[in-house]
């Protein structure tokens, strides 16, 4: 527990400026991914973030590969993913199989690149489970302009987005343009993914995208609520996680799907109480 839990020397990290830099990617990663997982929780795309993932962590192989920024990589990889699942997956007796081939060939080919990649064994690490060593002055740039598009895309599409999640029929009755809005929402997801991979890694970008949706939807059904909930599990989870592996040295990512598990527990936990209460 000492290995896991210490805090010797991490007021001085905290002033190192790559340290200052994983901060800020990680603030940014969660609000971001605060913002967009009551939606994921509420459109059933937990596998397809899973799947983006894998094309996401593909994405960053073949940059590593080729001696390119890791978050282009990532974020190519992502929109290439979100585009297949938008344009083939849109029935939902589809989408697993889709996904599912899809994954099998993105980690498949992102395992071979990273063979072929002959730098630092740290750096081919780094894609599956994070390196908050890794996030740099031109990464920031990258994740703050694919945040903006994010959230400004998001912030126009919001009310008819929500309105297909939560009764896509009557949508569709209603004239709301759901086939349009399906892999367009699947492209911002996909973009969000790509913020992840170089923080938390290919693996865990579940504990960032969906954990804070499935906890806030636990407690409240308010959409506001909901979101401003999986906000605040979001960012504790990731500026919790980056500074509690410091001083340790471990990756971030165990921490924050620790913090982010943690936080859904006590969502169950409180739902549940209410719930007694109401009864």
């Amino acid at each position: 527990m000492g290995r896991l839990f210490s805090f010797d020397g991490t007021g001085e990290l905290l002033g190192l400026p790559f340290v200052q830099n994983a901060l800020l990617a990680s603030a940014i990663l969660g609000l971001v991914a605060g913002v967009l997982a009551p939606l994921v929780v509420g459109r059933g795309m937990g596998f397809a973030v899973h799947g983006t993932s894998e094309l996401a962590f593909t994405g960053a192989a073949a940059a590593l590969l080729l001696g390119i920024s890791v978050s282009v990589g990532a974020v190519v990889g992502a929109v290439i993913a979100g585009l297949v699942f938008g344009a083939l997956g849109l029935r939902r007796r589809e989408r697993d199989s889709v996904i599912g081939v899809v994954l099998a060939f993105g980690l498949g080919l992102g395992v071979l690149l990273l063979g072929l990649y002959s730098g630092r064994a740290s750096n081919k690490f780094g894609l599956l489970t994070g390196s908050i060593v890794s996030v740099d002055a031109s990464n920031l740039w990258v994740l703050g302009g694919v945040a903006v598009v994010v959230l400004g895309t998001l912030a126009v599409i919001y009310r008819p987005l929500l309105f297909a999640s939560t009764d896509p029929d009557v949508a569709v009755a209603r004239g709301v343009p759901v086939r349009l809005l399906s892999p367009l929402f699947a492209v911002l997801v996909s973009l969000t993914t790509a913020l992840a991979v170089p923080i938390v890694g290919a693996i865990l970008v579940l504990s960032v995208t969906i954990i804070p949706g499935a906890a806030a939807a636990r407690v409240t059904s308010s959409p506001l609520k909901a979101t401003l909930l999986a906000v605040a599990i979001a960012e504790v989870a990731l500026l919790g996680g980056t500074v509690l592996s410091l001083a340790p040295g471990l990756s971030i990512s165990g921490y924050v799907a620790t913090i982010a598990f943690v936080a859904y527990l006590a969502c169950r936990v409180i739902g549940r109480t209410r719930g007694v209460v109401r009864r």
